[in-house]
Order: structure tokens, then C-alpha cells, then sequence
């Protein structure tokens, strides 16, 4: 029996997969959500998730944060200072562009106009205002890339004119289940394009965030 024990592997120890990491950042989602973390620390906590390699690594980012919500739910305090609006947001690319990566928060509803210019997203280590987000691109003679997690669902349904969406695009096949969030991609596209790929999870080391907006 003891040989047994000595020989069974330390679970801190071992690996972990970008499904567990995504399980992880949900459990965060939440905890900003009813209030017990704030966007800053929600940012950092999201970093460390998406840097982690074990089990033992994923511990101090959630132990002191309940995994489900409480069966009673309590009145949250105002806000000591004005939050950031993840309900609407507006980015315009006029002859520029605009780049979002790395740890952000994408609103509910967000609109980029692409005036012969472009947009790049990566939405991969992004955390979701709502279960579903809007991002209406309208692109003339311009254009936007957006890439997204195995974990995200899609929908397109952007109008071209002498332009058009596409995707998702990619080698990486959808992994979605119930937690899955939904990128809803709409807005019209005239002598400009939008694309979408899906991407693996970026590796520890990546994800600067940028915005020339």
C-alpha cells in the first residue's frame, strides 16, 4: 500500500488543459460580476489563469472565491467610484486602427467604424461583459481581423457590398459547451472586409494589451 501511495502522481503537479483554464476564468467572471473582485483584480487574476501550467498554479487564484453563486443573493454596495461602461462602448479607425489583445473587457455592445482603416481583436483572453456580446463592424474601404478561443461561439451575420464577412476560419475546431460565450458579429462591409479565425489559446508570455484607439 505504501508503494502505492509513493507511486501515485502529485495532482498540483500535473498539467493542465485551455478547457480547465476557461473553467477557471468563468468562476472570475462571476466573482466580478456579483461584486467580490474589481475589473483591476479581475485583469490580474485572468493573467495568472491564462499563465498557468498546473493544478497547483489555478489554487491561489480561486481560493477565496466560492465556485457557484450563493443560493441567497445580498444587495451589492454602491460602487465608492463610477465603474467602466461594459454595456456600450464605440471605437473609431479613420485612416488608423485599433488593437485590442491581451486581458481586456469586451462590452456588451461594441461598434467600430473602419473608415479606410482597420481593427485587429483577439478575443482569447478576453472576459465577456454579458453571456452574449455584440460587435457591429462597419468597414469602408477598410477592414478587421477578430480572433477567438476554441471555447467561443460564434455567429456572423455582417452584410458585404462589394466586400463581406467571413469565418470562423482556422485549423482549431470548436470546443464549446453551456459556459461557452457568444460573439454575435454584425454591421456592413463596403469595398472592406471582416474576418474571423479561431486560434489556440495564446502561451504564457503573450497578450500585451494595445489600443490606439
Amino acid at each position: 500500500m505504501d508503494g502505492e501511495l509513493e507511486r501515485r502522481p502529485d495532482r498540483s503537479r500535473l498539467r493542465i488543459s485551455d478547457a480547465e483554464r476557461h473553467r477557471v476564468a468563468e468562476i472570475l467572471r462571476e466573482a466580478a460580476g456579483d461584486g467580490r473582485i474589481d475589473l483591476t483584480e479581475l485583469d490580474q487574476r485572468l493573467e495568472a489563469t491564462y499563465a498557468a501550467r498546473t493544478y497547483g498554479d489555478l489554487v491561489p487564484i480561486t481560493h477565496d472565491l466560492p465556485a457557484h453563486r450563493d443560493p441567497v443573493a445580498s444587495p451589492a454596495p454602491a460602487p465608492a467610484t463610477a465603474p467602466v461602461d461594459t454595456r456600450t462602448q464605440r471605437r473609431f479607425a479613420i485612416l488608423s486602427g485599433v488593437d485590442r489583445s491581451g486581458v481586456w473587457t469586451v462590452p456588451e455592445h461594441l461598434t467600430i467604424l473602419c473608415l479606410m482603416g482597420g481593427a485587429n481583436l483577439d478575443l482569447r483572453q478576453a472576459t465577456f461583459a454579458a453571456r452574449e456580446v455584440v460587435i457591429t463592424v462597419n468597414a469602408f474601404m477598410g477592414g478587421a481581423s477578430i480572433i477567438v478561443g476554441p471555447h467561443t461561439h460564434v455567429v456572423v451575420e455582417g452584410i458585404g457590398v462589394m466586400g463581406g464577412y467571413s469565418g470562423p476560419s482556422g485549423l482549431v475546431d470548436a470546443v464549446l459547451d453551456e459556459s461557452s460565450p457568444t460573439v454575435r458579429i454584425k454591421g456592413v462591409a463596403v469595398w472592406g472586409g471582416v474576418s474571423v479565425e479561431r486560434k489556440q489559446m495564446p502561451g504564457p508570455g503573450r497578450g500585451k494589451r494595445l489600443d490606439r484607439a
